[in-house]
């Protein structure tokens, strides 16, 4: 069986610039997908999904900025580097590219041993960063990253999948709900759980900062109904107090709890002391021992 080729999509309005890159990429090895607008660009990636981009800063109707921009809104394509091919040569055209999302860019006219070696390179570090988002995947940790803004940089695949999940519709275009920009230093404060259609919940801890326009964040999706069904069943616990035992064991304060259930820190605290009643123990961390045995044996 035949080794699969990396996909090249290049988008560009010359037709000379096009057949030159077509035969240059595919005497290198690559398997290529031309495009003579943005549009049409757009319509090819509905159905596939490319390796690496070569796009043309200039064109007729959507630049290339415009379309590099709906590109990274896709999840699909977080992970897809796109490299801007320009005749533009000042300082903010260079910096309107890498703030749409693009990686690299290359002068017009392209020369082609430049393109392939750009792109060579570029293809091996967007496989190392697949690699460790699969491996992150595989362990079961869900993770994303985004700026201080809130724009969401990059994401393992369960992570997306949540992401969309809670915004309960097929938006390429996602982001943490609740989320508030943030200054330079700062962390983000309690974000409130996301609803899912199926009665659970996504919730969002801050795990920390991986760059200076970079918080990672971790994802947890969760079925309380079941789960608070089963501490009612095992425990003997009103549904209230299954609530906050369940939040309790995903790592909650009290106060944390109390704006998740929308009660006062006082309540948390007299539920609290009723279920350590109930369930025989003394503090948080019996209780909460108690109730994973619970959750982990059903």
């Amino acid at each position: 069986m035949s080794e699969r080729k990396d996909i090249v999509l290049v988008v560009d309005d010359a037709p000379g610039t096009l057949g030159l890159l077509n035969d240059t990429l595919e005497s290198a090895g690559y398997m290529v997908l031309i495009a003579q607008s943005a549009a049409a660009a757009m319509t090819i990636i509905e159905r596939v999904t490319p390796d690496i981009v070569l796009m043309d800063a200039i064109m007729p109707g959507m630049d290339g900025f415009e379309a590099c921009r709906r590109m990274k809104r896709n999840p699909t394509l977080f992970a897809v580097p796109i490299i801007f091919m320009t005749g533009l040569t000042e300082s903010e055209d260079v910096v309107r590219g890498f703030d749409a999302g693009g990686i690299d860019y290359v002068t017009k006219p392209v020369s082609p041993d430049e393109v392939v070696a750009r792109i060579s390179a570029h293809l091996a570090n967007a496989r190392l960063t697949r690699s460790a988002h699969a491996a992150l995947d595989a362990a079961g940790r869900s993770l994303l990253a985004v700026n201080r803004q809130g724009k969401l940089l990059w994401s393992t695949p369960q992570a997306a999948e949540l992401l969309r999940a809670a915004h309960g519709e097929t938006e390429s275009d996602l982001a943490i709900p609740g989320w508030v920009p943030l200054p330079v230093g700062a962390t983000p404060g309690n974000i409130p759980p996301a609803a899912l259609a199926d009665g659970g919940k996504v919730e969002f801890q801050h795990v920390g900062a991986i760059g200076p326009d970079e918080i990672l964040m971790r994802l947890i999706a969760s079925q309380p109904m079941r789960e608070e069904n089963l501490l009612r069943e095992k425990l003997a616990l009103t549904a209230r107090e299954a609530e906050v035992l369940l939040w309790l064991c995903r790592g909650k304060a009290n106060r944390d709890i109390a704006d998740i259930l929308l009660l006062s820190p006082r309540t948390v605290n007299k539920h609290l002391e009723t279920i350590y009643s109930k369930l025989g123990v003394e503090n948080r961390a019996s209780a909460t021992a108690l109730a994973v045995r619970v959750i982990g044996g059903a």
